[in-house]
């Protein structure tokens, strides 16, 4: 555990350092899809109880979301909402006392526009001498040729080096839906759903030479949750992808790539053991965590059922203000929130990994 960095959002060296840090250590970190303040501070809570380091991601959806239903422009909102939700997630982290990496998610083609605003932001943070918005971007061009895939992926690693920052790409198709983005490969045996260690070669000799880059290679993962045996997780696809690599550029150490676990949610234990034995040191997760606010919330509601129907209990006359005030059960889904996480950092093996000093 030498390694030792300043606690709240990291990026650049830093960043890199810990990605390291995490495949050398043999853990991962949850990187958890969030959509309000609630969200964003129940991850840190999680994050702080748990010693452990954690990855903040914000789809176009979920950036739409943190500026508030009441704008009607969609793309000001996804752009303005990432920067509100940058600006909270830097201000209260290093309080938490832990390092916190910032990311988007999935962006496929008609989301470009959403990421390069988001690199224009930053870029006009670091002309000020402070640091980017983001620690990374997602581009998600896996149902487009692979050509094309990494040709668009090459231009936005451009745009990023200069600025310390960094990208996730995606390869292969992974199945189901994550706001609005998704495919409709959901048979397990459709080969789409598996990226072959070719592609990931390929990817590899394009973008290693420019700057820093992690990947998402599909290997029969699914957005959501499933039916157990409904889907055929084949870890070992990252593993021959690492062999690929490492053979062919004669490359230290068994993991040189810097992969991603998406569709975390539902997985079983030993599929996520398996997959960060193979250098994943990231697993999204953003079902699950729906689904535990979701839960928390529903049982509040149906506990203190007059309290949603009623101002003054009908049978009582007592007031019941201190039941419906939105902070008791906003709490309430939060705390759920964190119990799903805690979880998370348990089975990704994160739990007192945490490198932030103090």
């Amino acid at each position: 555990m030498g390694l030792k960095l300043a606690p709240g959002v990291i990026y650049g060296e830093a960043y890199k350092d810990l990605v390291s840090h995490c495949k050398e250590e043999g853990y991962a970190l949850p990187a958890v899809n969030v959509i309000g303040t609630n969200s964003v501070n129940a991850v840190l809570e999680a994050a702080a109880q748990n010693r452990s380091d954690v990855i903040i991601q914000l789809s176009n959806g979920g950036a739409a979301y943190f500026a508030g239903q009441g704008l009607s422009n969609q793309d000001d909102a996804r752009v303005l909402g990432a920067v509100s939700a940058a600006r909270h997630v830097a201000l209260l982290a290093e309080h938490y006392g832990v390092c916190v990496v910032l990311h988007t998610d999935h962006a496929n083609r008609k989301l470009i526009g959403w990421v390069e605003a988001l690199i224009a932001r930053s870029a006009e943070e670091r002309k000020q001498g402070r640091p980017p918005l983001f620690s990374s971007h997602m581009l998600d061009l896996s149902e487009e040729e692979l050509d094309d895939n990494l040709g668009e992926c090459e231009r936005i690693l451009k745009l990023l080096v200069p600025l310390e920052m960094s990208l996730e790409i995606e390869l292969g198709v992974t199945g189901g839906e994550e706001d609005g983005i998704g495919s409709e490969y959901d048979a397990a045996d459709n080969a789409k759903l598996y990226t072959q260690p070719e592609d990931v070669l390929a990817a590899y000799d394009r973008l290693n030479p420019i700057g820093h880059f992690s990947l998402a290679a599909s290997f029969g993962n699914v957005h959501g949750v499933y039916k157990p045996g409904n889907v055929q997780l084949r870890p070992e696809i990252l593993k021959d992808s690492q062999d690929l690599v490492r053979r062919t550029h004669d490359l230290p150490g068994k993991s040189p790539l810097d992969l991603v676990f998406h569709g975390g949610s539902g997985s079983e234990k030993a599929a996520i053991s398996d997959a960060i034995g193979y250098g994943v040191f990231k697993m999204n997760i953003d079902t699950d965590t729906q689904f535990a606010f979701a839960k928390a919330v529903g049982a509040y509601v149906q506990e203190h059922e007059a309290a949603f129907h009623h101002q003054i209990h009908p049978d009582t006359g007592k007031p019941l203000k201190s039941q419906y005030d939105p902070r008791k059960w906003l709490r309430e889904g939060e705390k759920g929130i964190v119990e799903r996480l805690c979880q998370a950092f348990g089975d990704l093996g994160a739990q007192e990994k945490s490198v932030a000093k103090g």
